[in-house]
């Protein structure tokens, strides 16, 4: 199983990334990072540094219950995590303008709400990663973790953002 582990009652990917090589291992740092986020929200007494130190001794690279679970970039898991919830507040306003007024940020569910904060913390505040890629990385989380219509919509709101915010990038 290449999955990064759940915490907390964080939910499971269907389908997880198990690219290797560097792409791979930000690949999986993304998905741990919307577990986390996730959990933080579920558990709001929790300290975004306790979740990363967790996620790091625990289950970022370790074995559990027999299965070996794959390396991921643990700076940039971190840097996702900790800097996604130091932001939270305005990464939510810009999310907002990027959604239709009928749904607002708080009607979705809660992992699609870490996806979209976790890509708009990288739009926002990471130039090094092109907009296109971290569009593509979290729709396919989006993918792995639904079956409707909430992959389209996490694109639609990121792409959205991106022209917004990175248009010279398009």
């Amino acid at each position: 199983m290449n999955a990064v582990a759940t915490s907390g009652g964080a939910q499971s990917p269907r389908n997880p990334s198990s690219r290797g090589g560097r792409g791979g291992r930000r690949t999986l740092a993304r998905l741990a990072a919307i577990q986390a986020l996730y959990q933080l929200e579920l558990n709001t007494d929790l300290a975004p540094e306790a979740v990363v130190k967790e996620f790091a001794e625990h289950r970022l690279g370790r074995e559990i219950d027999g299965d070996r679970y794959a390396k991921a970039d643990e700076a940039f898991f971190a840097d996702l995590v900790l800097g996604t919830a130091s932001d939270r507040e305005g990464l939510d306003e810009a999310l907002s303008r990027s959604l239709a007024q009928e749904w607002p940020l708080w009607r979705l569910e809660a992992v699609l709400r870490a996806i979209l904060r976790a890509a708009a913390y990288e739009l926002l505040h990471r130039p090094d990663v092109p907009a296109r890629v971290a569009i593509d990385e979290y729709t396919s989380i989006a993918h792995a973790f639904f079956t409707g219509k909430e992959p389209a919509l996490a694109n639609g709101v990121l792409d959205r953002l991106a022209r917004s915010e990175r248009g010279a990038e398009f």
